[in-house]
Parts: C-alpha cells; structure tokens; sequence
C-alpha cells in the first residue's frame, strides 16, 4: 500500500501540480456564479507560480538537503564495500533505444569507475530494480553493465541487487543479499538531496553505512539569485519538495530512523 500511495498520492503534492489544479479549478468557477472565486484562484495560482519559479525557493530547499551530509573524508581509509542507489538509468528509454540512457543523476553510475579504481577490494553493489506503479518496465539494474563495460570496469566486480523499488528498499534488500559484518565499514553512494532519507532508511533496516553524496545541485555556501527562467525554478521547487515530502511520508511509516537525519 505504501509503495501505491507513493506513486499516486505522490504526484498530486508535485507543488507545480498544485498550482495548475488550483489555477485550472479557477478557470472553471469563472463560468459559474462563483466567478469572484474563481478569478482569486487563478490569480493565486498565478502568483505563486511567477514567485515560485523566479525567487531562489526551490535552491534554498536543495541547499538544507545537500548540506546535512559533508562529502566522504578519504582520510578515514578505505572501506569494505560500497553501496550505489540508482535513479540514474531510464530503463525504459533504454530499452527502447538500445543503449543506456542516463538521467540527470548520471554522477551515481559515473563515479562507479573511480570507486572500482580507488578501492580495488571493496566489494560494490548497485541497487534498483523496477519503481513503475505496475511493476511492468524493466529493472534499473540490468542495464548498469553495458555501461560499466565502456568504462572497463571488469565483468562481476560490481554486483547487481534488481529487485528494490524504492528506498527503503534498497536498504533491505542490499542488506539482506551482502550481509555486511560487525566492525566492517561500508560507503552509501546517491545523490546530495537524496542522502538524508536514504541514510535514514539504512539505519532503520540496521545497515551501517557512511554518508558519500554526489551530484550536487547547489554551491558549498548559498547564495540568492533570482532565476531566468520560472519553468527552471519550478523544476527545482519540484524537486525539492520531493525530498522533503519522502522525509515526512518515510518518518510516518516507519521506514526511516529520524525525520531528518543528521550525521
């Protein structure tokens, strides 16, 4: 049911979402007595997407998230093993052309390359299998090792978990196929934003990890700028809001360790 809810009711709290149904629910009320109504909606939906979109909102956001985990100190010598979220593959569009399409989260999948090299023994696992709400597209995993090949990351050094759809997920399952060891020191690698939840989802599935963020979307110290373009600042505004909506849904159910986690 989770897994339903974060599909569904998920897409219905997108903030840009939010304000087309609230501007296209004033469009309608124009053609009925509640005209008055209708032309205060429009206009707040219209407001608040010009806001949204040129003020530095969704930035600010993404700088609270990125922000909570430093980068990885090297200093602290080499791990045991490495877990990689996904999220970076579209398997679909990969499926459909014939080759790897990465997303906008390709750092998670390039700095494989560096790992393998930095840490010949650590054993490494990249985890992702099939998030659609139908369960019918194929797994996000299965198309990591072409990829791999073109980086020459020799075949069977990265193992493959395909089954998780989400983050909570990935914890467990990860978890359950490695079986790391008391004392032994394990890296989690995913996206800046996307480290509070995803660390907090480790430590509630009893997993170990150390925090190793990538994909950085904000500077190391904020700074306010208005945006070119709103379509942009909206996207960003979007983005954020889906970190921190997962924070609360994940707190709510159990499946992370603290709201926001902190180091």
């Amino acid at each position: 049911m989770f897994f339903v809810l974060s599909k569904t009711v998920a897409l219905l709290l997108v903030p840009s979402n939010l304000l087309l149904i609230v501007g296209f629910a004033g469009l309608l009320l124009l053609l009925t007595r509640f005209r008055r109504l209708g032309r205060r909606l429009a206009l707040t939906s219209l407001v608040l997407c010009m806001l949204l979109g040129f003020l530095p909102v969704g930035s600010a956001l993404t700088y609270l998230l990125e922000n909570r985990f430093p980068a990885w100190d090297e200093t602290r010598g080499p791990p045991d093993g490495i877990v990689v979220l996904g999220g970076a593959i579209d398997p679909t569009l990969s499926q459909a052309r014939g080759q790897v399409a990465l997303s906008g989260s390709a750092e998670r999948v390039t700095i494989i390359s560096k790992l393998v090299h930095d840490f010949p023994n650590a054993r490494i696992v990249y985890t992702s299998g099939d998030a659609s709400l139908l369960a019918d597209q194929p797994a996000e995993a299965d198309y990591l090792q072409p990829l791999l090949d073109t980086f020459g990351v020799p075949r069977g050094r990265v193992l493959l978990e395909n089954k998780s759809r989400n983050t909570a997920e990935n914890a467990t399952l990860t978890r359950d196929l490695v079986q790391p060891k008391p004392g032994e020191r394990w890296l989690l690698v995913t996206s800046a934003a996307h480290m509070p939840r995803a660390m907090g989802c480790f430590r509630k599935a009893g997993f170990s990890v150390e925090a190793y963020p990538v994909d950085w979307h904000t500077l190391p110290r904020w700074r306010f700028g208005m945006n070119a373009s709103p379509v942009a600042g909206l996207r960003s505004v979007d983005a954020a809001a889906h970190e921190w909506e997962g924070l609360l849904f994940y707190w709510l159910s159990g499946r992370t360790s603290a709201l926001f986690p902190r180091p």
